[in-house]
């Protein structure tokens, strides 16, 4: 569609699910050029409210007021993680793109349920992209890049750790971040994910995985885990350790490091991301962050806005976003292997 004057008319974009993450969506949809949020939705009066108020948009209570009364080319849905599923099907059934935030979903049904639905959306030319935006992060595109090159040799093993902070006012805050039902798990769900998703994209996958999770601090406040130790088994038999905590008093650098045959690898996350490269003839390379400013929470990184113009960007291509429903897969799986490691079998469906 285009304006009389030849230019291309803008994008039409709903949100759906107006709460904490939903601010960086709507800086990039506002900073991104050729894109309009049309319309907002959230089941909660008062957050949808307050986004109408921001935003200056109409306000809707279901996705499917919102896909007929602002008719948009495509939302994102940024709502809790049990409630992924329905509006992002919801989205792809109406002809509608959607760019979603991780985890794909809350249970392994609920992510296939998505595959599925991208998969059938495919042939119409519409698109579901996933919300992994540590992948764009210079450091991170950097290391993947060694990787594919060949450059480093061989890959001896690795770890990773996300040792963060928690209260227990944030989970007070949004009791649904505490619950199985909810969110589908603790820790490894919703702040670990994005370095699991990021070691597995480093290193083709997990074939298996073996660890145990546990309520070390908010036992009394949660039912989902705190702490988590992995042993993560990649293709070729490399394997990842991986620990994660949201107890400690700080928030640390994400850190990801791997042992290889010409050179020590150190990736570190975050605003102040590097990546080091200590070569085993003494050389040592650095590559630093992208400085960018956002109103979002410093540990989401630099990178969301990357990601949402990418994928517009993308969407006349025939071939699905390259972080599909299916690449999402991965991540989920390996989190609810871990559960099942640990004995909780009922959590990990």
């Amino acid at each position: 569609m285009a304006h009389h004057d030849g230019t291309a008319a803008p994008r039409r974009i709903g949100l759906i699910g107006c709460g904490d993450v939903s601010a960086v969506h709507f800086e990039a949809i506002r900073d991104v050029e050729g894109l309009q949020l049309v319309g907002v939705a959230d089941v909660d009066p008062s957050a949808r409210e307050r986004a109408a108020q921001a935003t200056g948009v109409p306000a809707f209570a279901t996705t499917a007021e919102l896909l007929e009364a602002a008719s948009p080319d495509a939302v994102h849905v940024t709502t809790p993680h049990a409630e992924h599923v329905e509006p992002v099907v919801t989205a792809l059934d109406a002809g509608v793109h959607v760019l979603m935030e991780k985890p794909l979903a809350s249970t392994l049904a609920g992510g296939e349920r998505l595959v599925e639905a991208a998969q059938a959306a495919a042939p119409r030319g519409v698109k579901l992209g996933v919300c992994f935006q540590n992948r764009y992060n210079r450091p991170s595109q950097q290391l993947h890049a060694l990787l594919a090159s060949g450059e480093l040799g061989a890959v001896r093993g690795a770890w990773a750790s996300v040792v963060w902070t928690r209260t227990a006012d944030y989970y007070r805050a949004k009791p649904w971040r505490g619950t199985w039902a909810g969110s589908g798990g603790g820790l490894l769900i919703n702040q670990a994910i994005h370095t699991l998703d990021l070691v597995q994209w480093m290193l083709g996958g997990v074939e298996s995985v073996d660890g145990h999770v546990a309520t070390r601090r908010f036992g009394d406040l949660i039912e989902v885990e705190d702490t988590a130790e992995l042993l993560l088994t990649h293709p070729g038999g490399i394997t990842t350790s991986f620990y994660a905590t949201l107890t400690a008093p700080q928030h640390r650098p994400v850190e990801i490091e791997l042992d290889c045959e010409k050179a020590y690898v150190l990736l570190r996350g975050g605003l102040e991301g590097t990546l080091t490269v200590r070569w085993a003839d003494g050389r040592v390379d650095s590559w630093g962050e992208r400085q960018l400013t956002s109103g979002g929470r410093s540990y989401w990184g630099v990178s969301h806005e990357l990601l949402i113009r990418d994928f517009y960007e993308r969407l006349e291509e025939p071939e699905p976003f390259w972080i599909s429903p299916a690449e999402a897969m991965v991540s989920l799986r390996v989190l609810k292997e871990a559960y099942a490691a640990s004995g909780l079998s009922a959590q990990a469906g």
